[in-house]
């Protein structure tokens, strides 16, 4: 399995990365966990605009899903229109309040181009990916994400506060993409996102290989969220998430 990190800037595209989009690939099938704010350009510079097989969203915040507006003139417009339809794993309504974010009417919507499906958590394939989506911390319906292939494994947050959940998703990974997109202080919101220390936490809980902070809001110091995940008592790597950044976990 490679993980390509297109976009880990959080909130909304920062100078340097758009905002959340990671590239899943395996036995040249090529999925997307996320289609954030900026992603699609990025996208392009690893691979052509119509190679990809399938994408889950964690949740509809615009800064991890709003990207799929854009592709669908793509796929609807291109010069080999139509193409055949992308299975889109959304929380639920996800292709009503995606059309209404690109201005249009509902019926046929966005459907011309995705075939949505509601998550739930649970188990479920795709392609040569078995995904495992689980409810997270965050203020909206919100999943985390773990997908396996080929004996390795790789766990995405998504958004999420403190969660039990993210912790069993990450349970031995060999990758785990992890949002630390607070800096400490006191009386931090709760529900709503980790720092980098929490991050680091939930990865040695986890028990992961490899941690990769991310969804990383352009207005902090990306050392100082560094630096502050050292303090959570996890053991192997960690780093920072950088666009273009590239994990071959075969």
């Amino acid at each position: 399995m490679k993980v390509t990190i297109i976009g880990c800037s959080g909130s909304f595209p920062g100078p340097d990365s758009p905002a959340s989009c990671y590239l899943l690939e395996a036995e040249g099938f090529r999925l997307l966990l996320d289609f954030g704010s900026g992603s699609l350009g990025a996208l392009q510079r690893h691979i052509d605009l119509y190679e990809v097989n399938a994408i889950c969203l964690t949740h509809l915040h615009a800064d991890h899903c709003l990207d799929i507006c854009g592709y669908h003139v793509a796929r609807t417009y291109g010069p080999a229109a139509p193409y055949p339809k992308v299975p889109v794993y959304a929380p639920r309504d996800a292709g009503r309040r995606l059309a209404a974010a690109y201005g249009m009417p509902e019926e046929p919507g966005l459907e011309t181009a995705f075939d949505f499906v509601a998550l739930a958590p649970g188990v479920f394939e795709i392609g040569p990916f078995s995904v495992t989506a689980g409810l997270v911390n965050h203020p909206v319906e919100t999943y985390g994400f773990r997908a396996e292939s080929g004996g390795r494994s790789v766990a995405y947050s998504g958004d999420t506060g403190e969660s039990g959940e993210l912790v069993r998703l990450a349970d031995g990974t060999d990758l785990f993409l992890c949002e630390a997109s607070f800096l400490e202080r006191p009386e931090l919101p709760q529900g709503l996102h980790l720092t980098g220390r929490q991050a680091a936490e939930h990865a040695a809980k986890a028990g992961t290989g490899r941690l990769v902070l991310t969804h990383l809001v352009p207005w902090h110091d990306r050392l100082r969220v560094l630096d502050e995940a050292a303090s959570g008592g996890y053991d192997g790597p960690i780093e920072l998430a950088r666009s273009g950044a590239v994990y071959d976990l075969a």
